[in-house]
């Protein structure tokens, strides 16, 4: 495995970064990286940046909002914040486990008991430091994470818009009360560098890694240029939400959806979906296939069962979209 070393704190350059080792670089190639940001926002690939995020805060705080290629919530990052990031072949084990172990590991090593919670978190006592998400390519996955290891975790609450129902799904009163940092559960002190070295160590045991290099003049280049015309745009930060007369909203144990519909003369004009939700295909492709469709129960019916829809979200069959869909679970 490929053991990249990442300099840059540039949010827009990682993101684009992220997205060259897995759609540019050679198919049968896997990556292992360490990076940090600068005060940023990480926005889930199909969430509604503008309600998730305080834009004053972030605009007068200087904190960048960025997309991702993931799906998922939104996450805060600083310096404070280790962040990791795998690219497998598709054919071998692509569980969040599988990539929990190296980081819990280290951990141990440190004097500290973590735990993989729920599908995608790592809790100390159950409380979260580190979120994980997962995008699918042709043949090959990317899995990234979050390590706090001495996040400002005052700023968390201030600039993240976090829905009240995902709280009171967590049984906890605020994201301050659910998160917390590594450096604090330390029974000698370390720096973040120790940390980056001891996970990868840890890594090396499960993929025997090649020696760390940097990226090439030429790379960083080709980067700066995705980076130039995708993640340091408006229109992939935030992009144009289609209007709508017609919101469908439900959260279920794994996840928030939100429904957007535009219906005109008994059609869907236009469809967006949102949410923190992982996905196995581009949800662009189920709102492409929204739309035209008249607005009945029977089409709708007929339009949700030819498509394989658990390719789009695993937990979520056709009988339970149509319900969302024509608002039977709202």
């Amino acid at each position: 495995m490929h053991h990249l070393l990442n300099l840059s704190h540039d949010p827009y350059f990682n993101m684009a970064l992220e997205e060259y080792l897995i759609t540019r670089t050679p198919e049968d190639s896997e990556w292992f990286m360490l990076w940090q940001n600068q005060p940023a926002v990480i926005v889930g690939r199909h969430q509604n940046t503008a309600e998730e995020v305080n834009q004053e805060y972030a605009r007068e705080n200087h904190i960048a909002v960025v997309r991702r290629m993931s799906g998922g919530g939104a996450v805060y990052h600083d310096l404070g914040n280790l962040n990791f990031t795998f690219v497998v072949n598709l054919s071998g084990d692509h569980s969040f486990a599988r990539f929990a172990r190296p980081v819990l590991d280290a951990l141990q090593r440190l004097g500290i008991t973590a735990e993989l919670s729920g599908r995608n978190d790592l809790t100390i006592k159950g409380r979260k430091f580190s979120g994980n998400a997962q995008f699918i390519g042709k043949k090959r996955l990317l899995h990234h994470g979050t390590l706090l290891f001495n996040t400002d975790l005052d700023v968390m609450p201030k600039v993240l818009n976090v829905n009240p129902e995902k709280m009171a799904s967590k049984g906890v009163k605020s994201v301050s009360s659910r998160v917390t940092n590594i450096a604090d559960h330390l029974s000698q002190r370390i720096t973040i560098q120790d940390l980056q070295e001891a996970l990868s160590q840890t890594v090396g045991e499960y993929w025997p890694l090649e020696p760390s290099r940097e990226l090439t003049a030429e790379e960083q280049n080709v980067i700066n240029q995705l980076a130039d015309s995708k993640y340091r745009r408006w229109e992939w930060n935030y992009g144009r939400s289609p209007q709508f007369n017609l919101q469908r909203s439900q959260r279920y144990p794994w996840g928030q959806i939100d429904i957007r519909l535009e219906v005109l003369k008994g059609r869907i004009a236009s469809c967006k979906i949102f949410g923190d939700f992982f996905t196995g295909q581009d949800m662009e492709r189920l709102e492409q296939a929204l739309q035209g469709t008249a607005f009945t129960r029977e089409e709708m019916k007929k339009l949700l069962n030819s498509l394989e829809m658990r390719d789009f979200i695993p937990e979520m069959d056709s009988q339970q979209w149509l319900g969302l869909i024509m608002g039977d679970e709202t």
